[in-house]
């Protein structure tokens, strides 16, 4: 049983909220009390999850984001302060994944596309989540790396390079604003059952196995328990956590 949270009065914001690790965490965030805005590139998709949780109760709305245009980042959150008149709580969660590629022979393209969501929609998120919360004194903000950015893997250096970024980027707003009243961390998911996961196990499936080996716990993890650790982190109980990088890899990275 997870623990359970009081977050009302309170408003939380969710990038690539649309389907998996991030709708997890909007719905659960939702069901705490928080009022949240699901972003999603997909804006339709936005809509009809915000939707959903407004039909059952909860309090949302959708909107449609693409992280790698700051500018779009920046009205995302000017629109949840105007609709809700805070931000609290901030989940960073849009990513992308790159094709596996011999490192040799990466294409700039797909290196800076894939920074371009990973790390810099994380940079851009932050970064005006973090003009609001400093008005307001007070804030929590989890950015998603994951086990990519603590580990390296064969093929997957670009991937890795943004998820490693993702936790200095963390680290280094941490300790800046700590002393204001905001903490930041950064959660690591292993692999996860999610769309963007079932697709590579079906198109990678001889790297996903030899990952799955690695996996200790032996299964995938859930999109669930995700959401349980971004909620943790962001709630009084993690009240002394500043500048952490969290893994939920089902043992991956101990060995």
């Amino acid at each position: 049983m997870n623990p359970t949270y009081d977050f009302d009065g309170q408003v939380a914001v969710v990038t690539g909220a649309a389907s998996g690790m991030g709708l997890a965490t909007a719905q659960a965030f939702a069901e705490a009390g928080a009022s949240v805005t699901l972003a999603d590139r997909d804006a339709d998709a936005a809509h009809s999850a915000a939707q959903k949780l407004t039909a059952a109760g909860l309090v949302a709305i959708g909107i449609g984001c693409d992280v790698t245009d700051e500018t779009q980042v920046a009205t995302m959150i000017e629109q949840t302060v105007a609709t809700f008149g805070r931000v609290d709580m901030a989940f960073n969660n849009a990513g992308i994944q790159a094709p596996p590629s011999d490192a040799a022979e990466e294409t700039a393209e797909n290196f800076d596309h894939v920074n371009a969501v990973n790390l810099r929609g994380v940079w851009a998120a932050q970064k005006h989540e973090l003009r609001q919360m400093r008005t307001q004194g007070s804030g929590a903000i989890v950015n998603c790396s994951s086990l990519g950015g603590l580990v390296g893997l064969p093929e997957r250096a670009a991937y890795h390079a943004s998820k490693h970024g993702v936790i200095g980027l963390t680290k280094s707003a941490a300790v800046e604003y700590a002393s204001r009243g905001i903490r930041i961390n950064a959660v690591c998911p292993g692999t996860i059952d999610t769309p963007m996961v079932a697709d590579m196990l079906t198109g990678q499936a001889d790297a996903m196995a030899e990952i799955m080996k690695q996996q200790s716990i032996g299964r995938l993890g859930r999109a669930e328990e995700i959401a349980a650790a971004v909620l943790w982190l962001c709630s009084p109980g993690a009240s002394f956590v500043v500048g952490a990088a969290l893994p939920v890899d089902g043992g991956f990275t101990a060995h």
